[in-house]
Parts: C-alpha cells; sequence; structure tokens
C-alpha cells in the first residue's frame, strides 16, 4: 500500500511540476480542513453564514475574535457534506511587510519553496501558492498573501488553506441534484400536460 501510494504520488508530480511532497497542511488558526463547523461554533458568528454568490453549494460564515488574526472567513459544504470546512481563509493582524517576509520565511522552512506565483506583475499584490497532496491524495493548495492597494482582495497579510477535492465534491453534488430537479420537474409537467388535456372538447362526438 505505501509502495501504491508513492507511485501514485510521483505521478502526480508529472502531472503537476510544481505539487510539493511535504507533508500537506491541514488546519491554521486552529480550524481543521475537512472537521465539521459545528466543532468550532465558539469561534465563529454563526448568524453570518450565507450561501456564495458564484458557489451556491458552499456557505461562507465569518471567523470570530481569534488571537492573532484579524478576520477570517471559512467555507463550508452545504451539498455532498453539510457543514464540512473546505477553505479556511484569515486575515493577520500585522498587516505589515516586514511581518509578511518573516511568515514567507517561515512558510518556506516548513513547507519548502513555494510553487507558484499568484501575485500581479507590478507587486502590488505579492503571494505564493504551495500545492499538495496528502496522505489520502487529496489536492491541498496553501497561498500567502501581502496586500496594500488592491481594494479587490484583502489589504493586509492573509492565508488562505483549500482542500479542493471537496469543494469538486460539494459542486458535482449539488449539479447532480440540479439535473435530478430539473428531471423530476419536466416529468412532473408532461404528466400535468396529459391530465390537463379533456379530450371530449378536442374530438368530435
Amino acid at each position: 500500500m505505501k509502495t501504491l501510494r508513492i507511485s501514485i504520488l510521483m505521478i502526480l508530480v508529472g502531472f503537476w511540476p510544481g505539487l510539493i511532497l511535504a507533508q500537506a497542511p491541514h488546519q491554521v488558526g486552529g480550524f481543521v480542513l475537512g472537521k465539521h463547523i459545528s466543532e468550532y461554533k465558539e469561534f465563529l458568528k454563526m448568524d453570518s453564514m450565507m450561501p456564495m454568490r458564484n458557489r451556491t453549494f458552499i456557505h461562507e460564515v465569518e471567523v470570530a475574535e481569534l488571537e492573532g488574526y484579524k478576520s477570517g472567513l471559512i467555507w463550508v459544504g452545504n451539498c455532498a457534506d453539510p457543514g464540512r470546512i473546505v477553505r479556511i481563509k484569515l486575515k493577520y493582524i500585522d498587516s505589515s511587510r516586514k511581518f509578511y517576509n518573516e511568515l514567507l520565511k517561515r512558510y518556506k522552512k516548513r513547507f519548502g519553496e513555494p510553487s507558484e506565483w499568484r501575485g500581479d506583475p507590478f507587486h502590488i499584490v505579492i503571494a505564493w501558492k504551495w500545492s499538495f497532496v496528502d496522505a489520502n491524495n487529496k489536492t491541498i493548495s496553501l497561498i500567502l498573501q501581502h496586500n496594500t492597494k488592491d481594494e479587490e482582495e484583502k489589504i493586509g497579510n492573509s492565508v488562505k488553506l483549500t482542500i479542493w477535492d471537496l469543494i469538486n465534491e460539494e459542486q458535482r453534488c449539488a449539479e447532480q441534484k440540479s439535473a435530478d430537479m430539473q428531471k423530476s420537474s419536466r416529468k412532473k409537467e408532461r404528466g400535468e400536460k396529459s391530465k390537463s388535456i379533456d379530450w371530449d372538447r378536442l374530438i368530435p362526438q
């Protein structure tokens, strides 16, 4: 089994050259990817939970006061496994470039060199991404970002930890439910149409 797992990882590295084989991170700020949101109610503003505009199969909930962080958002699934954490986005209290540089140095020490540059060409947004595959062959991405000007992104220093396989599971579940509902609706419409026709009124007697 161990040999098979290593073989799979090597194949994945062939497909994604930037893939990192260091131990994949699953938690940050005390939150753990894959865990249920109910375990963290005391650290969240549960009344803020709402579906995302472009990803209705994901709910987003705000993080309450958390040591070392100014704010945050947790993504949870609402279809395949409602309440399961699929992404953790946290903003650090210290928004300085100096703090970011120290974070980046420590990130590199723990996870190695990043696999991808995710900032802009002018370095208004500075962002580095690490990509991992964990022991369960789940794809995880880690992004460390510094931003002082771009209002489309979080100002200051932030971290995003995402398990994409779980997000994809939620999307597939939502798409399947939508397809099933449409199929059921069409079947019902056909049934109603056939029942609503009064053939006696349409055929000469």
